[in-house]
């Protein structure tokens, strides 16, 4: 038994040996490994540390924490590091001399340095440093799919969440994925079929899953290097109770699985991100050693960079016998939403705009910028005649030509502070209009998405049930006031009749159809 995944069931707070995510800015995350001690050697006396360029982060600091906790960046002391040689590949090392100790000799190959340079035995307790802090997240598809090392092309979360939509995939489901790659769709298919898997612990649910309802993710990489490298990420996440990934080329060997138990693959739906989609299409079909489930539909989803692949997949498609073929371009349209305010009493604010709203507002500032302006060459000149004439400045009145005194008017300075001790009162969040912009141009494209249905197995005994099933419907029903049954009641006796068989329902209505058709 596997243990539980944290992408399935992380707790409330973040444990050892396993994975978290630190969320440095909106598009910067760091997955990583939590321990307790330093298992990639490099020496840090606090243990094992994550590095990054908004500070360090001893992973003593991020054990028990709750998820969401803000975590302060810690003071470590690079020079505790230990000097890897450079013939540590080769299982030697360097002493303080400069000459070389042969593997064997007191040396674990992994390129450490002699007792003397020894890292402590013991992680010294950190200490906070002045400045850097980072989110504690737990993992998700979504988050991996932002952070993890690139591969391959990447599957975004905004394509995942419509293919998976688009595939009925939902917990139990089986699936088909060829072309793991980096294994974004992987984890994000993985969570989508999760129905407490074999090692998961449902004592505590109050409904078992049978094994029927047990998904499961088949995931085929050609790759040899990205195989194995993605099969080592899906058991350090726990999830190799619910994803098998196989190495094999499915152009020529298909997607047979026999080491799995039950020997054969039951899958519903297929997703293939592969660079010639239609040369593994002859393995999708309905023979014996068929992958694909036969007692219902299989829906089918391809992902081509290129519209040469989707014409040659769809032409694949159409002599293979597969139904209801569509292609899909996803373009993501990023819409800014927000109050737009207008106004004088808006000057001196962040993020506004301070031009006059109204006519009278507008008026009223040029009143005041034309009476300001009026002032000043008017104490000018009283200043010229009392220069001329010998009088103090102190004599002089400032009067208008009608001998009223001139108005006062309140500086820039004094009206900007008004306006920011009155922002305090003020409900922003309600002031102004709501409005929306989106982006001019769309940048986005990422791969055209083919779907494609593939029809249940049909024999003879249920080409016999539908028919009777037509024929019972297509009769004229009669209410108590001799009325002939609606639409809508006729889909729901087709319901009842198909015995909560979705394929079944669907088969009798395209029988139904054609029959009215013809």
């Amino acid at each position: 038994m596997s243990r539980n995944s944290p992408f399935f069931s992380p707790g409330a707070t973040a444990s050892a040996d396993s994975l978290a995510v630190l969320h440095l800015k909106r598009d910067l995350l760091n997955p990583t490994i939590l321990r307790t001690y330093d298992d990639e050697h490099l020496g840090y006396a606090e243990g094992k540390v994550s590095t990054t360029r908004y500070g360090n982060y001893p992973h003593s600091t991020l054990i028990g924490q709750s998820w969401g906790s803000q975590i302060k960046a810690s003071q470590v002391d690079t020079g505790t590091r230990g000097r890897v040689g450079l013939n540590a590949g080769n299982g030697k090392k360097r002493k303080r001399g400069g000459s070389v100790v042969p593997h064997g000799e007191g040396n674990s190959g992994l390129g450490v340095v002699e007792e003397e340079d020894q890292r402590p035995k013991e992680a010294r307790a950190a200490v906070p440093a002045q400045s850097g802090f980072c989110h504690l997240l737990p993992p998700t598809p979504e988050a991996w799919t932002a952070s993890l090392p690139h591969r391959t092309q990447v599957v975004y979360t905004a394509d995942c969440s419509y293919i998976l939509q688009r595939l009925r995939v939902n917990p139990g489901t089986q699936i088909i994925e060829a072309g793991a790659g980096s294994g974004s769709f992987t984890h994000a298919a993985a969570r989508a079929v999760f129905s407490s898997s074999p090692g998961h612990d449902a004592s505590n649910e109050i409904h078992q899953p049978t094994p029927r309802q047990i998904g499961k993710v088949w995931s085929f990489e050609f790759h040899d290097q990205r195989a194995h490298k993605i099969q080592a990420e899906i058991q350090e996440h726990g999830l190799g109770d619910v994803v098998t990934v196989t190495h094999r080329d499915v152009y020529e060997d298909g997607f047979s699985v026999h080491t799995a138990s039950p020997p054969s693959i039951n899958a519903s739906a297929v997703f293939l991100d592969l660079p010639a989609p239609w040369l593994a299409l002859r393995h999708l079909n309905r023979g014996p050693l068929s992958p694909l489930d036969q007692s219902r539909s299989v829906q089918l989803c391809t992902f081509s960079p290129c519209i040469e692949q989707v014409q040659r997949t769809v032409a694949a498609l159409r002599s293979l016998g597969w139904l209801e073929i569509e292609m899909v371009e996803i373009a993501a349209r990023r819409l800014e939403v927000r109050r737009e305010r207008v106004g004088l009493q808006e000057e001196g604010l962040r993020g506004v705009n301070a031009s006059p709203a109204t006519v009278e507002e507008a008026i009223g500032r040029l009143r005041e910028v034309e009476g300001r302006d009026r002032s000043y060459h008017h104490g000018l000149t009283t200043k010229a005649l009392n220069d001329y004439h010998g009088l103090p400045i102190s004599d002089s009145h400032s009067h208008h030509a009608n001998g009223q005194e001139e108005e006062g008017y309140v500086s820039k300075q004094q009206r900007l502070q008004n306006i920011q001790a009155l922002q305090a009162d003020r409900k922003l969040y309600k002031e102004g209009r709501l409005v929306h912009r989106s982006e001019p141009e769309l940048k986005t494209h990422t791969s055209y998405l083919v779907f494609a249905i593939l029809p249940r197995a049909w024999a003879e005994e249920d080409e016999r049930k539908a028919q009777e099933v037509i024929r019972s419907m297509m009769k004229v029903q009669a209410n108590v006031s001799g009325k002939p049954v609606s639409k809508r009641q006729m889909k729901r006796d087709l319901k009842e009749q198909a015995g909560g068989n979705k394929d079944l329902e669907l088969e009798t209505k395209w029988q139904m159809e054609a029959e009215s058709r013809a």
